[in-house]
C-alpha cells in the first residue's frame, strides 16, 4: 500500500513517461515532462523549509495547476486550490483562516495579491519552472519524504460555510489513496482510459479525474469551460478527443438531454459515465441511456469531509422518470450507517440521517475544532472504542434491495400545513412530468408556501394535474416561477442560495 500519493506518478512515469499524462486548451504534457516540472516547484518550495504546511494555488484550470499540486506535495507539504473567479473578498477570508506559507501563481494572480495588499510569500510558477534541477535535490527531496506518514494531508478544500466564512475541509494521503484505488478496482480503470475533465480543481469532485490520471496513466483531457454552454460543441469535442471516461454533474448530463443534442452528435468512445454532486433524475439518465446504450452508468454520492464519494451505485436495471435512483451500498473499506431521531440503526425504508465511517473521513475543519466537533462525533452504536462517523445531515433510506435511497437534506426538510415533507421528493416527482425539463422546489419560510422553479415546455397547470398522481396535494407547490434556465453555482450545481435571495424576500 502506499503512503504518499507522489508514489503514484514515480510509478506511471517509469512505465508510461512519454505517454500524454494532461492535455487542455494550451497544448499537451507527458508524465516524465509531469514529473520534472513538479519536482522544480518542489525544490523551489524546500528553500521555505516547510513540512506540512498549506501552500495555497491560485491558478487557471489548467495542467499547470496539477503540476504545482504534485510539486507542493513532492516538498512534503499540502495544496490548496483557489478559485481565480471568485471574489478576492473571499479569496481573502480563505487566506485569513488558512495563513499559507506560500502562494503559486502566476503573473496576472501576483499582481491581483499585489493589489489586495497580500504580503505574504509568493511563487510565480513559471520562474520556478524555468530552473534547473540537479539530481541530487531529486534525492534530496525522495529523502525528505520518508519521514511522511500516510495520515499527513494532501490538500484542503475550502466549502461554503453557513456563517459566510468558508470552511477548510483537510484530506488525508491514505484517504486519497483508499478512494482511488476503489475507484479503479470498481470500474476497471487503466491506462487506455481518457478522463474528460468538467469539474473545477477547487471542488472535490476533481480529485478522481486528477488520481486516476496519476494512478492509472490514463490521459486526462482538461475540456474548456466554455464547451458546457454549448452542449452540442461539448459532444463534438468528447468525440473529437475519443474521450471514453466522464465524472460530472448531473447538471452538466442533464442539459445535454434538455437540447436533445445526442441525436446530434454520438460520443462513440464514451463507455463510463459516472455522476454526483446532487440528485441525478431518472428522466435525464433514461435519455442518455437509450441514445448510449453500451455504456455503463454509475452514481455516486459523498460530501467533502469523506474524500469525494464514499456510496456508488452502478446502475443495473430500467427506473421510471419519476422514480428515485438509489446511491447504492458503501464503496470498499467504507461503512454506511443510516441513524433514526433516537440515534439508533434505521430499519428497511425508515428514513435517517446517514452517517459515514471508515479511513476516508477528512481530518475536520482547518482551524476550526468547533465546527469539526459538531459533526465528526463518536458512534453512537459504538460504546466500546473510539470511532469516529461524520453526520452528513443527509436523509435517506434503505429499500427492499438494501440500497440506499437519497431523501434530501436535513435542512430541506420542512414542517408544512402540519405534513413532515421532504422538498426533494417534490423535485424527484415534478421532474417525471412530460414538458418539465429541470426544476427546483425551495420553502418561503416568511409566506410559508412552497415555490417552485423550472424551465420547460408544461404550463403550470398540467404540471398540477399530473403531479397529483404521484404526491398528495399539500406537497403540490403553490407558488410557480417559470425561468428560460436555472442558475447554476460555480460547481455546475443548481444554485438554490441565489434563487432563495432574489424570489424568497
Amino acid at each position: 500500500m502506499k503512503i504518499n500519493v507522489t508514489e503514484y506518478l514515480d510509478e506511471t512515469s517509469l512505465q508510461y513517461g512519454n505517454r500524454t499524462a494532461i492535455e487542455d486548451i494550451n497544448g499537451k504534457i507527458t508524465f516524465n515532462q509531469l514529473q520534472i516540472s513538479a519536482y522544480k516547484v518542489a525544490d523551489t518550495l524546500v528553500e521555505l523549509n516547510l513540512l506540512n504546511s498549506p501552500i495555497a494555488v491560485l491558478l487557471p484550470k489548467s495542467k499547470d495547476s496539477i503540476i504545482a499540486f504534485v510539486g507542493i506535495n513532492y516538498s512534503g507539504n499540502f495544496y490548496v486550490p483557489l478559485d481565480i473567479k471568485s471574489p478576492f473578498d473571499r479569496i481573502q477570508k480563505i487566506l485569513k483562516k488558512l495563513d499559507p506559507k506560500g502562494i503559486i501563481t502566476n503573473i496576472e494572480g501576483a499582481a491581483l495579491l499585489k493589489e489586495n495588499n497580500y504580503n505574504g510569500e509568493v511563487i510565480i510558477l513559471q520562474v520556478a519552472l524555468d530552473n534547473e534541477i540537479a539530481t541530487s535535490q531529486i534525492e534530496y527531496l525522495y529523502e525528505n519524504l520518508q519521514n511522511k506518514i500516510d495520515l499527513d494531508p494532501v490538500y484542503a478544500i475550502f466549502t461554503s460555510g453557513s456563517s459566510g466564512t468558508p470552511k477548510g475541509v483537510l484530506i488525508s494521503h491514505r484517504a486519497v489513496i483508499d478512494y482511488i484505488e476503489s475507484i479503479r478496482s470498481t470500474y476497471h480503470v487503466s491506462e487506455k482510459e481518457i478522463i474528460g475533465n468538467q469539474t473545477p480543481f477547487y471542488f472535490d469532485m476533481s480529485t478522481l479525474d486528477i488520481y486516476l490520471m496519476l494512478a492509472t496513466g490514463a490521459k486526462l483531457v482538461i475540456i474548456p469551460e466554455v464547451k458546457f454552454m454549448f452542449p452540442i460543441k461539448l459532444l463534438e469535442y468528447l468525440k473529437e478527443k475519443e474521450i471514453s471516461f466522464i465524472f460530472w454533474v448531473p447538471s452538466v448530463l442533464g442539459n445535454v438531454a434538455n437540447f436533445d443534442a445526442l441525436s446530434t452528435v454520438l460520443p462513440d468512445k464514451l463507455k463510463k459515465i459516472l455522476f454526483a454532486g446532487e440528485a441525478m433524475p431518472n428522466k435525464h439518465l433514461n435519455y442518455w441511456r437509450r441514445n448510449i446504450t453500451d455504456a455503463l452508468y454509475s452514481n455516486l454520492y459523498g460530501p467533502t469531509e469523506i474524500t469525494v464519494t464514499c456510496v456508488h451505485y452502478i446502475v443495473d436495471r430500467l427506473f421510471e422518470d419519476h422514480e428515485s435512483l438509489p446511491i447504492g451500498k458503501a464503496r470498499r473499506n467504507s461503512g454506511a450507517l443510516i441513524l433514526n431521531e433516537k440515534n439508533e440503526k434505521a430499519q428497511q425504508d425508515e428514513i435517517g440521517e446517514l452517517c459515514i465511517r471508515g479511513s476516508l473521513l477528512a481530518f475536520g475543519y482547518y482551524k476550526d475544532k468547533e465546527k469539526t466537533k459538531q459533526v465528526f462525533v463518536q458512534n453512537p452504536l459504538n460504546e466500546n472504542y473510539s470511532e469516529l462517523i461524520y453526520r452528513t445531515g443527509d436523509l435517506v433510506f434503505y429499500n427492499n434491495k438494501n440500497e440506499i435511497i437519497y431523501i434530501g437534506r436535513k435542512d430541506s426538510q420542512i414542517k408544512h400545513m402540519g405534513y413532515r415533507i421532504e422538498l426533494g421528493e417534490i423535485e424527484n416527482n415534478l421532474l417525471g412530468i412530460e414538458g418539465v425539463d429541470n426544476i427546483c422546489v425551495l420553502y418561503d419560510h416568511s409566506k410559508t408556501k412552497i415555490t417552485a422553479f423550472y424551465h420547460g415546455d408544461a404550463a403550470v397547470n398540467d404540471i398540477r394535474k399530473q403531479a397529483l398522481q404521484s404526491i398528495p396535494k399539500y406537497m403540490i407547490p403553490t407558488k410557480w416561477y417559470l425561468l428560460e434556465k436555472l442558475p447554476l453555482n460555480i460547481n455546475g450545481k443548481i444554485d438554490r442560495k441565489s434563487l432563495a435571495l432574489e424570489y424568497l424576500n
